[in-house]
């Protein structure tokens, strides 16, 4: 058998083989683009939670134990903040799996305060932390819920 021949025989049977390794490559590369996507579902799930604190903080902060003219949660509490951040419309972020929690203290001593007329005076600190359950799941590896937190505080102006 001449040298020709013997690499014509080789490569009539390896022909399998590299369908073998596409299809494994394949699955390998899918893995990694749908990881990657995944990954990027979770930073915006960040930068949700840090929006909504931010949003939350606003919200309280603009309704304070002196506030006038709005026409819903003047004064707000806990259960008016919460209701509010988990009333924003983000696509693809699910309320349900979120936790605000609100929290007021004199400013500029930081003593923390029940919600009161004395704690959401103008001049006093609220902070809102807001929690996300991100569903985390990649195709072929077991699935974990991230827990993406955030908090804002601001002074509250009215």
């Amino acid at each position: 058998m001449d040298l020709k021949s013997h690499w014509q025989h080789l490569a009539q049977h390896d022909l399998g083989a590299t369908t073998i390794e596409f299809a494994l490559s394949l699955v390998l590369h899918c893995m990694l683009l749908l990881g990657v996507m995944e990954a990027s579902l979770g930073v915006y799930a960040f930068h949700f939670t840090a929006e909504a604190a931010r949003e939350g903080t606003r919200y309280a902060s603009v309704r304070g134990s002196s506030c006038a003219g709005s026409s819903s949660a003047c004064p707000a509490q806990s259960s008016d903040i919460q209701t509010y951040v988990q009333s924003l419309v983000y696509p693809g972020i699910n309320p349900a799996a979120m936790t605000v929690t609100t929290t007021w203290s004199a400013y500029p001593s930081g003593t923390a305060c029940s919600p009161s007329s004395s704690c959401n005076n103008p001049g006093n600190l609220v902070t809102v932390m807001v929690s996300y359950k991100f569903p985390f799941s990649v195709p072929l590896l077991p699935s974990n819920v991230w827990a993406v937190t955030s908090s804002s505080a601001m002074v509250i102006s009215q």
